[in-house]
């Protein structure tokens, strides 16, 4: 038998039972039968946490300092490497006054009496170089006028970790009285609880504190077992800490105990096993910690950060990572059920209007009614989820036909329908766009049917909004072209391959082209001179539109200043304009124009009447900015978009654009049986427009007949087919020569350039 181990009155210091120790009794506790394998103590002791002391190399050895030296009945110091007080154990921080919570604050040099400080550094030198023990005889004083106590200190390198042992220097059985006296003050009132069992498990001894924690009076405790403290939950947390100890994993240190109120009580355990002198085992002495509130704040704060990671703040539905994971799972099921799901993806239709209309908390609102109705849509099975600004999707297991989902579908599309409520007496108007992709069918893995799913939301977009559309395969091969598109996009953005095209604005009652506008074109190598409604749509979903929109009207601003050379007389340019360049100003054009110095009116802005619908602020301090420049602004495609009269005097309009489609029909409003209301709306419009001292162009104007509804009924400009298709700058400045004394308004006379063909004018 191995006798190395030290007796039970030095217990901390003692080592785990040697092979040779004698089995001992089996777990046998009323409040656990059969619950716990058949266990030496020893056993039990590892899986409270007792490990055995560390041997040379073991990188734990500052993590069980309190586990080997916490009761030992001289002072134990772990010191850093500028001599501050790492770790302390109780006789210790005793000894020294100080906090055992917080000992880094103090450096053991501080405590050594003045005279005795070149010894201590000739000392703590030494011990650094050494891994046997190095002494050194001097005196400790905590502070002014203490008479000081002479000791002998003990150091030697453990592990890369200077360790010190602090004994007394007197006499050997008074050294050990005082010990043994201090040793009893500081069970007593010791902050952490001490707990002793003996060989079968059961308490032998508790201080105040222990007892205290657990709810008992000090004289009830001793005889009652361990796992008598412990509910279902903590005595699983024992059975798994076995199990760990036995397959030579890490065991934790961290049980559950109940109080005898019943509460839980969490507890940090450091464990040391007793010893007789011959190295029988017999019992163990713990440390122990109370950890509740640690643990409970801890557990909240991980409650919170799954929260956060897994559902959406505003609305409070799964987010995107819950989503993810929701359909991976539903997937597995229907695969292993062979069953089919529905994904439908729910993207909202002019939510930016309304968001840029009232705000963005307004915008909150109005998304946390929309989760609440579309909640409403679901069967207790489904998830929904807000996976970006506008966009949910809805997942919808275990269907029995695809009926199920296109019923969801006309549900989701009908809530959306209705008018959303918000401050101040506003209502949000709102549609949904849904697309619908089914598992298996479309789709192999979570990633693809999401995919395939929001291809069929753009087609529903695509086809009018406010509706649904299934996935198709036609789907996935546009997708694929979106893709290729933006690549080239790109491409095209770094190579600048975009020009402007322009088509000249005739004076209809000059016949005098004193305007022109600029329409965007790219010269793609492969297929030739392309027009905004190839591109437009690509290029804003990629981000490249406003850097395009930057460029385009710079080379606007030139081309006019250049027109306006030749021609010696006035001459202007209007060029589209989107919201989001008004918005953003970081690419500089409109600094670009007023470098150039342009005089008064040589450009005009085309805005959307869909401006008109953010707040009034906002638009004011826009075109007052464009109106300070020189630049005038025209309200493009009149008629199409909600823009009140009200709004046109408040933000000082220049021009108003008829759109294309009302001009299309000017030709049949004079057929027999025809309505009318084409003609109708284009004469209200002008008719207003100079009421309010507007000017009217008409846009895509293609017949004779057309160009002279226009001019009976009093429109200033048009343009259009019957005039001349968009050209180069240089044809256009023919055409402006040529038309400068009017000579394009000859009866059906048409000006067709021999470029390529091209649509009516479109933004961009």
């Amino acid at each position: 038998m191995d006798n190395h181990s030290a007796a039970a009155s030095t217990a901390p210091f003692a080592s785990a039972a040697s092979p040779g120790t004698l089995p001992l009794p089996v777990l046998a506790t009323p409040g656990l039968p059969g619950t716990l394998p058949a266990l030496a103590q020893e056993t039990l002791l590892a899986a409270l946490g007792g490990d055995a002391p560390i041997a040379p190399g073991d990188v734990a050895e500052r993590a069980l300092f309190d586990e080997l030296y916490l009761l030992a009945p001289v002072g134990c110091f772990l010191l850093g490497p500028d001599g501050s007080i790492e770790r302390a154990n109780l006789v210790g921080a005793d000894l020294l006054d100080i906090d055992r919570a917080q000992p880094g604050r103090a450096r053991l040099r501080s405590f050594v009496a003045a005279r005795f400080l070149p010894d201590f550094d000739l000392f703590l030198a030494a011990a650094r170089r050494s891994t046997a023990p190095v002494h050194c005889a001097l005196q400790l004083q905590r502070g002014r006028g203490d008479r000081g106590l002479p000791v002998t200190l003990h150091g030697c390198l453990v592990q890369g970790a200077l360790r010190v042992t602090v004994e007394p220097a007197e006499g050997r059985l008074p050294a050990l009285e005082k010990s043994e006296e201090r040793f009893r003050r500081i069970v007593q009132t010791a902050r952490e609880g001490i707990w002793e069992f003996d060989d079968a498990a059961h308490t032998t001894f508790v201080n105040p504190r222990m007892a205290e924690m657990l709810g008992y009076d000090i004289d009830e405790m001793p005889g009652l077992s361990l796992v008598s403290f412990m509910d279902g939950e903590g005595r699983a947390l024992l059975e798994r800490n076995v199990a760990r100890g036995q397959q030579g994993m890490p065991g934790r240190r961290e049980f559950k105990l109940v109080r005898k109120d019943g509460a839980a009580l969490w507890v940090h355990l450091a464990v040391n096993p007793l010893h007789d002198e011959d190295g029988a085992y017999l019992g163990a002495l713990a440390l122990v910690s109370d950890i509740t509130e640690q643990r409970t704040a801890h557990r909240e704060s991980a409650d919170l950060a799954w929260q956060q990671a897994n559902f959406d703040v505003l609305t409070g539905l799964p987010n995107r990572n819950l989503f993810q994971e929701r359909l991976r799972h539903e997937m597995k099921k229907a695969q292993r059920g062979r069953a089919f799901l529905a994904l439908l993806f729910i993207d909202l239709d002019r939510f930016k209007q309304v968001n840029d209309r009232y705000g963005h908390q307004q915008g909150d609102a109005l998304l946390v009614q929309v989760a609440q109705r579309l909640g409403a849509c679901m069967r207790a099975t489904d998830t929904l989820a807000r996976i970006g600004g506008d966009e949910f999707v809805a997942i919808l297991p275990e269907l029995g036909h695809v009926g199920d989902a296109e019923r969801v579908a006309r549900d989701v599309i009908a809530v959306l329908q209705r008018p959303f409520e918000l401050a101040g007496g506003n209502q949000g108007h709102i549609s949904g766009s849904v697309g619908i992709a089914l598992y298996p069918s479309d789709a192999a893995d979570a990633e693809e049917l999401l995919r395939n799913a929001d291809q069929a939301m753009y087609a529903a977009k695509n086809g009018g909004r406010n509706r649904f559309t299934y996935f198709t395969e036609d789907m996935q091969a546009a997708a694929q072209g979106r893709l290729q598109l933006a690549d080239e996009l790109r491409r095209a953005a770094a190579e600048h391959e975009f020009t402007l095209h322009y088509q000249p604005i005739v004076h209809l009652q000059t016949g005098a082209i004193e305007r022109a506008e600029a329409l965007l074109r790219w010269h793609h190598p492969q297929r030739g001179v392309l027009n905004p409604a190839d591109f437009i749509a690509g290029a804003e979903s990629t981000g490249l539109l406003l850097e395009i929109g930057d460029r385009a009207f710079r080379q606007a601003a030139d081309q006019v200043l250049a027109w306006q050379a030749a021609l010696g007389r006035p001459f202007q340019v209007s060029i589209n304009v989107s919201s989001a360049q008004l918005r953003d100003e970081s690419h500089g054009w409109l600094r670009y124009v007023e470098s150039l110095h342009l005089p008064p009116k040589s450009l005009v802005a085309d805005v959307p009447e869909d401006l008109l619908a953010e707040p009034a602020a906002h638009v004011l301090e826009r075109l007052r900015r464009l109106h300070s420049l020189g630049v005038q602004v025209a309200l493009d495609d009149f008629g199409t978009g909600h823009s009140a009269l009200a709004q046109l005097q408040q933000f000082d309009i220049d021009y108003l654009k008829i759109d294309s489609s009302f001009v299309a029909g000017l030709e049949a409003a004079g057929a027999a049986g025809a309505d009318g209301s084409d003609l109708a709306m284009c004469e209200a419009i002008i008719v207003l427009a100079h009421k309010l001292g507007l000017e009217v162009v008409a846009e895509g104007v293609e017949t004779p007949a057309q160009l002279a509804l226009l001019r009976q009924a009093g429109c200033d400009y048009a343009q259009g087919y019957v005039f001349a298709r968009p050209v180069p700058a240089d044809q256009l400045l023919a055409l402006a020569r040529e038309g400068g004394e009017g000579t394009l308004l000859g009866a059906g006379r048409t000006l067709l350039s021999a470029g390529p063909a091209a649509t009516p004018p479109v933004p961009g």
